[in-house]
């Protein structure tokens, strides 16, 4: 019986970090221990090269970081592929073909794209470029390069993976029913926000706990996080609806400590700093396990490579046979009866 491909990753910018983690990791996990999934992960260096086109070297050390953090939070190579976007030159083949059904205007209506380019202005100026306009188009390249069925993302990315449909659509409309149409699988919870407030935790905002934050290093950002603004004194009620530190506890707290907190908080009898200091202490908890793993194959950079070159080995064969289906369908299969 076949199964259910997955297909999903993310970009080599830097390490990961909770919001990471909540957002789409543990869902993929979670999918990994299913029987009737077969999932891909991949690092997307070509697409992270799009805004990082002048540091090629920060892409190409967190290759490396990436795979790392992937291992440790419990990503399975036995059950899971794991491989370098720029390794299937498949990808990039397709990205070239299905850019002919994608109209300039319909990619700069793509919502995802819209605000990135806008948070993008010291990069690209007034002029963005052909690349990270069109990375939707190499994102489809992704997945259907794999007959990815299921695509697991966050909220803000799902406007990409209609995109992909629409091109799978079109590509099947013209050259017959080739490409596997897509789904995308919602993570259950929202866009973490960063220890600052910001709707979006990112790299670059240094508003981001990483899992492979040291215990210094956790506790340093935490007892840095906003608070209420209108508490000045411990005893002065507080409101932790609008505090992030009553936030994050709820992502790592049990249930009776924040009914405690927040009853508490409320009440004026706790304050900021010992709240700080315990929820430092339960992220430092919860991510001691993943600390503990990163640290050995930190250790032993030698077998991550070697699970990315078998990783990408096995997902080139894979990229190779729907390319074959592509260049049929689209009568470019050249002298294909000559090798027989």
């Amino acid at each position: 019986m076949r199964k259910i491909r997955i297909l999903t990753g993310d970009r080599p910018t830097g390490r990961l970090h909770i919001g990471h983690y909540f957002g789409s990791l543990k869902t993929r996990l979670e999918m990994q221990e299913k029987e009737e999934y077969e999932p891909y992960i991949l690092i997307a260096d070509v697409q992270a090269l799009t805004d990082n086109f002048n540091n090629p070297e920060k892409v190409r050390k967190n290759v490396l970081e990436v795979a790392t953090d992937y291992l440790a939070i419990g990503i399975d190579p036995n059950k899971t592929t794991i491989y370098i976007q720029s390794m299937i030159p498949e990808v990039a083949e397709l990205t070239v073909f299905y850019s002919n059904l994608v109209t300039i205007a319909r990619l700069k209506r793509n919502p995802t794209v819209k605000t990135e380019i806008a948070q993008k202005k010291e990069i690209f100026g007034e002029s963005v470029t052909y690349g990270f306009l069109g990375y939707p188009v190499n994102q489809a390249a992704d997945i259907t390069a794999f007959e990815g069925e299921l695509v697991p993302v966050g909220e803000d990315q799902e406007p990409l993976i209609e995109q992909c449909r629409e091109i799978v659509r079109k590509f099947n409309s013209i050259y017959g029913n080739v490409l596997v149409e897509p789904k995308a699988v919602l993570s259950s919870t929202k866009r973490i926000k960063g220890l600052d407030g910001n709707e979006k935790m990112g790299k670059s905002l240094g508003n981001a706990i990483y899992l492979s934050d040291s215990e210094d290093e956790i506790t340093r950002k935490v007892m840095g996080a906003v608070t209420d603004p209108g508490r000045i004194k411990k005893d002065d009620l507080g409101n932790p609806d609008i505090c992030m530190v009553a936030y994050y506890h709820n992502l790592f707290s049990t249930k009776n400590e924040i009914e405690t907190i927040c009853q508490e908080c409320r009440e004026g009898r706790r304050g900021c700093v010992a709240c700080k200091k315990q929820l430092a202490k339960n992220i430092i908890e919860t991510l001691r396990p993943i600390r503990e793993k990163r640290a050995y194959y930190e250790e032993h950079p030698e077998l991550v490579e070697q699970i990315l070159l078998e990783g990408t080995k096995k997902a080139q064969l894979v990229a190779r046979e729907t390319m074959k289906k592509v260049k049929k369908a689209m009568q470019l299969d050249y002298f294909e009866e000559e090798k027989k």
